[in-house]
C-alpha cells in the first residue's frame, strides 16, 4: 500500500510543486489549501506525512499543528516556512509544549522534497536508490 503525504498550503504553486516532486515516488499526495481542510482531511486518512505551511488566513500552522496533534501524536509533520522569525515565540510555545515537529524554510526544491521525504517515510535500500536516481 502507497503511503499517503499530506500538504497543507494556502499557495496552489507551493502544492503544485510538492505533487510535482513526488509524482514518480510511491506515494499517493494529497493537498490542502488551508489548515481546516487538513485537519479534515487528516480526520478520514491515516497520513504518514504531513507538509505544513506556518503562514496561512484562517487557521495559520501553528493552530493546524495542534488540532492535528490533538488525535495524532506521531505523524511525522515538517512545517514549511519563510516567515519563521515571525512566529519564534509561537514555535518556542508549540515546542515546549511537547509538540512534535521538524521546520524546512521555503523555498525547498525538488530535490530538498523527495529528500527529506525518503529520508522520513523509506529505509536505507529505498534511500540509497532514490539518492542515486536524483543524484543527491
Amino acid at each position: 500500500m502507497k503511503k499517503r503525504i499530506l500538504v497543507i498550503d494556502d499557495d496552489e504553486g507551493i502544492r503544485k510543486l510538492f505533487c510535482r516532486a513526488l509524482e514518480d515516488l510511491p506515494y499517493q499526495v494529497d493537498t490542502a489549501e488551508s489548515g481546516e481542510v487538513g485537519v479534515k482531511l487528516q480526520d478520514v486518512y491515516n497520513y504518514d506525512m504531513i507538509y505544513l505551511d506556518l503562514n496561512m488566513p484562517g487557521m495559520n500552522g501553528i493552530e493546524t499543528l495542534s488540532k492535528i496533534r490533538t488525535d495524532d501524536k506521531e505523524t511525522p509533520v515538517y512545517i514549511i516556512t519563510a516567515f519563521h522569525k515571525d512566529y519564534l515565540e509561537a514555535i518556542t510555545d508549540i515546542y515546549e509544549e511537547g509538540l512534535k515537529f521538524e521546520i524546512a524554510h521555503k523555498p525547498l526544491s525538488i530535490d530538498q522534497i523527495v529528500e527529506i521525504t525518503t529520508e522520513v517515510l523509506e529505509d536505507t535500500k529505498v534511500k540509497k536508490l532514490v539518492k542515486s536516481i536524483f543524484n543527491i
